[in-house]
């Protein structure tokens, strides 16, 4: 029998003020569960702004503990209430002067299964992140989920394979990729690397970025967020590249075996000629 999972992701617009960014996510999330949708995941710190267009102090304010601050502890009733796996990007601040770019991954019953933090940082115009964010230290977590084996892997990493390896090492079959990308700077890579990705590494892949421009900078940030399957293919249609959406696909985790077993990628690996690979 097929192991079909229905999965959501959001894509979506700042409205200005995190109380009214997460109420609008949880609407979403609510209008996913009744779709019948067991798992959803929101973008890039998905409750401000994308303030990395600037570099200034007052940012920090974004930030909070996990799984303890105000938006985890809210999303952990929200994951109860609609009985969805959540997938929640958001800026961590661990202790003073420790700050993380993280995803908090929760089952349905509001268990907090742990976090992945971000670990590749980019510091050019537009996308200062290395200003507020120290690069990840926890590994490449994969989370045994209400529905499966599922992993995170947050945007400017998109472009290092060796991440996405080893989610796929870790037995991950489905991995999300929360962004916040703009169209001068990686539109033409956008649809291009996380299909390659999910070929590569043969699991499905859920790219959220954001959309439209907000108050710190000129970005543009195009949506255009999509599900794609283990060869490649994108599950349903690619979501506006201009407005905000909410994309419900259906995944059937029984296509990773096939083609695990038709491309025998994982069978003809060679770690034992790698090792230059991760010299300095």
């Amino acid at each position: 029998m097929a192991n079909v999972v229905r999965a959501a992701l959001v894509q979506a617009t700042w409205t200005g003020d995190t109380e009214s960014m997460i109420a609008k996510h949880e609407e979403h999330a609510r209008a996913a569960a009744a779709r019948g949708a067991a798992i959803i995941g929101f973008q890039e710190v998905f409750n401000a702004p994308y303030f990395c267009q600037v570099q200034e102090p007052e940012h920090y304010r974004w930030a909070e503990p996990v799984p303890d601050g105000p938006t985890v502890v809210r999303m952990r009733a929200l994951a109860r209430e609609t009985g969805m796996v959540v997938v929640v990007p958001v800026f961590e601040v661990e202790q003073s002067g420790f700050y993380y770019n993280t995803a908090v991954v929760i089952d349905p019953d509001g268990t907090v299964l742990g976090k992945y933090r971000k670990h590749h940082i980019p510091q050019v115009k537009g996308f200062w992140e290395k200003y507020y964010f120290k690069p990840g230290n926890v590994g490449w977590p994969v989370f045994d989920t209400a529905v499966g084996k599922v992993g995170v892997y947050i945007c400017y990493d998109r472009h290092f394979p060796e991440g996405w390896r080893a989610l796929g090492l870790g037995g991950a079959q489905l991995v999300y990729n929360p962004s916040a990308t703009s169209r001068g700077l990686s539109a033409y890579l956008w649809q291009l690397e996380q299909p390659a990705a999910a070929v590569a590494n043969e699991y499905f892949v859920a790219a959220i970025n954001r959309v439209g421009v907000e108050e710190y900078g000129d970005n543009d940030f195009y949506g255009t967020s999509y599900f794609v399957d283990p060869r490649g293919q994108f599950v349903g249609d690619v979501a506006s590249d201009k407005e905000e959406e909410l994309v419900v696909r259906d995944l059937d985790f029984g296509m990773i075996e096939e083609v695990r077993q038709q491309w025998a990628f994982y069978r003809d690996r060679r770690p034992d000629a790698y090792a230059d690979l991760v010299q300095p």
